[in-house]
């Protein structure tokens, strides 16, 4: 006799769908007895002590525990309860609740299932394997038996569906925390962060729960071709706050802001006199700007290119040239340095000429010697 047919059964103030409260005196491996004041021992099949699948009997209940019970079946020998009936009925009460209010609860995991897992929240809540990290996890093997925080998403009772999320707890923190990263951080300020993934148009940072985007123009004082060649993954450095865009969360750091710039001691490592070598990165019509040092040009005006008069530095330059320039002066402040090709030219001829004079008066000394020798023969 099911419960449709026993709606109307009464017997002894028992009927269907009463709640009652009994103590377990005995328990079986597919069922529990419970004493519950009535001539006969109610009984608690294994199948509605838990609205999870259980193996023993005795996993869920001990001998002596109180339970409140929901009366599915009376007939003169026989009453059948369920512990599930009760708990669901309270379980959706408290799940509606937490729903409406979007309350955060600790559950433990019970099961690892085919697309998620599953948690006792009363009856059997469900959370999908894209529901329960931010990132994807391959093997969920070692979350059963673990405690972690959820939210319901999706309540059907008429369906019995109850969809939980973890994921939506962490995204909702890891949102909090970038407004609060967003909101105390300023132009103009330099502050440590991990390098989380290197782009083909620069790297970005995790600047404390926010990645900010250092452009590749920003990597390096020097001209750089990939990001990978300054910075890596999982890397800690300082960058400087360019700008920040607190509406569309995006902030735009500098690594290069934060290193001595190829300018700052240039005058510490280069003197006027100085020969450097260097490459024509650009013509212009008034001269030529060579790279002596890495990020540091310099100028060769066209008078100073060549002893002939050229027209344009085109006649004797070309981008890309290897050059030796002497440095006639350097600014370290306004960031200038004025380079010659020509004074290299005209030193080198000043130096064969004092060297030819000097190999003239040697020889000179010579013949006087060899003459003056032969001279002494005839006194």
């Amino acid at each position: 006799m099911d419960e449709m047919n026993n709606e109307n059964v009464e017997f002894a103030g028992i009927s269907v769908g009463d709640q009652v409260t009994g103590k377990v005196v005995k328990i079986e491996e597919k069922q529990v007895l419970v004493d519950i004041g009535y001539k006969v021992d109610g009984i608690v099949p294994i199948s509605e002590l838990s609205s999870l699948h259980i193996e023993k009997t005795s996993d869920v209940v001990a001998e002596g525990d109180e339970l409140i019970l929901k009366v599915k079946k009376v007939e003169d020998d026989e009453v059948i309860l369920s512990k599930r009936a009760v708990d669901a009925d309270k379980a959706w009460d408290d799940l509606q609740e937490k729903y409406e209010n979007g309350t955060i609860f600790d559950a433990e995991i019970n099961d690892v299932v085919k697309g998620g897992l599953v948690v006792d929240v009363g009856l059997r809540g469900f959370i999908p394997a894209s529901l329960v990290e931010t990132y994807y996890v391959e093997d969920f093997g070692d979350y059963k038996g673990k405690t972690i925080s959820l939210k319901v998403v999706e309540l059907d009772r008429e369906q019995n569906r109850v969809i939980l999320s973890h994921r939506a707890i962490v995204e909702a923190d890891e949102a909090s925390k970038k407004q609060e990263v967003i909101q105390s951080i300023d132009e103009g300020q330099t502050i440590e962060g991990k390098v989380q993934r290197i782009t083909n148009f620069g790297a970005f940072v995790d600047v404390g729960g926010i990645d900010g985007l250092v452009h590749i123009s920003q990597l390096s004082h020097q001209h750089v071709e990939k990001a990978s060649d300054v910075v890596e993954e999982g890397q800690v450095i300082k960058v400087k706050v360019l700008s920040i865009d607190r509406d569309n969360e995006r902030i735009s750091l500098s690594l290069k802001e934060t290193q001595p710039g190829p300018w700052d001691t240039i005058e510490d490592s280069v003197q006027a006199g100085d020969i450097l070598e260097g490459t024509v990165r650009r013509l212009v019509n008034f001269g030529a700007f060579v790279e002596v040092l890495p990020g540091v040009e310099g100028l060769v005006h066209i008078s100073q290119i060549s002893n002939e008069h050229i027209g344009t530095p085109q006649e004797v330059l070309q981008v890309g040239q290897k050059v030796s320039a002497k440095v006639l002066e350097v600014n370290q402040n306004e960031k200038r340095m004025s380079l010659s090709i020509k004074e290299i030219e005209d030193d080198q001829n000043q130096a064969q000429l004092k060297q030819y004079e000097k190999e003239e008066d040697y020889s000179g000394f010579q013949l006087g010697d060899m003459i003056g020798n032969k001279l002494d023969k005839y006194k």
